[in-house]
């Protein structure tokens, strides 16, 4: 299936699941795993707090949208998933407002960003909604496999088509098959690493 066929496929995903194409109410999740509602939950504020001890590497999920634009947006949650096949995946915000183009491309590029790029971070972070161009003043060339942006000096990027799409709750888990990746960056420059609330940097000891 071509990058059109994934597009098309990850498209209609989107409108059976209810997922956003555009903003919109929540859908039911695709699986229930617990019935009935748990008598204690913990609250977005103490899972914020809880969880920002998890420290993160930072990506920028960039894809070419149907106009020819670059599209694209600051993400911590990607992890590698498997390695037969090759997948990686990563969560959205259902009200993510870059998300929708990217799922019509088909395809993205997670760009693993490096110790020295955290302005570049806090570029993509801006809603697209606010109409701010994130790829202003930013290197980049398009991938060979689908087309998706690189950064230039970018750690690692991994570039994929959209394998399958799965509702969490407020977000979205997307499931990508790697199509080609590389560690430009070698060992001469260390990751972004987010934590609790902070940019940091690996130390050695």
């Amino acid at each position: 299936m071509g990058h059109e066929g994934m597009a098309v496929a990850a498209v209609r995903y989107l409108r059976e699941t209810g997922a956003p194409l555009s903003a919109g109410p929540m859908a039911t999740p695709l699986h229930a795993v617990v019935e009935g509602e748990p008598e204690l939950e913990a609250d977005a504020r103490a899972m914020r707090e809880a969880l920002g001890h998890f420290a993160t590497g930072i990506t920028v999920i960039t894809a070419t949208a149907e106009d020819g634009s670059p599209v694209g947006f600051a993400c911590q949650s990607f992890a590698s998933l498997s390695l037969d096949p090759p997948l990686v995946c990563f969560n959205v915000a259902r009200t993510s407002s870059s998300w929708p183009r990217i799922a019509k491309a088909g395809a993205f590029c997670v760009n693993v960003l490096a110790h020295d790029q955290h302005e570049l971070c806090r570029s993509f972070a801006v809603s697209a909604s606010t109409g701010a161009d994130k790829f202003a003043g930013v290197g980049w060339e398009r991938s060979a496999a689908t087309g998706s942006p690189r950064l230039d000096g970018a750690l690692a990027w991994v570039d994929c088509t959209v394998h399958a799409v799965h509702t969490g709750g407020d977000h979205l888990i997307v499931l990508g098959r790697v199509r080609e990746l590389a560690a430009p960056r070698g060992g001469e420059a260390g990751p972004l690493v987010f934590y609790r609330s902070a940019f940091r940097l690996l130390q050695d000891d």
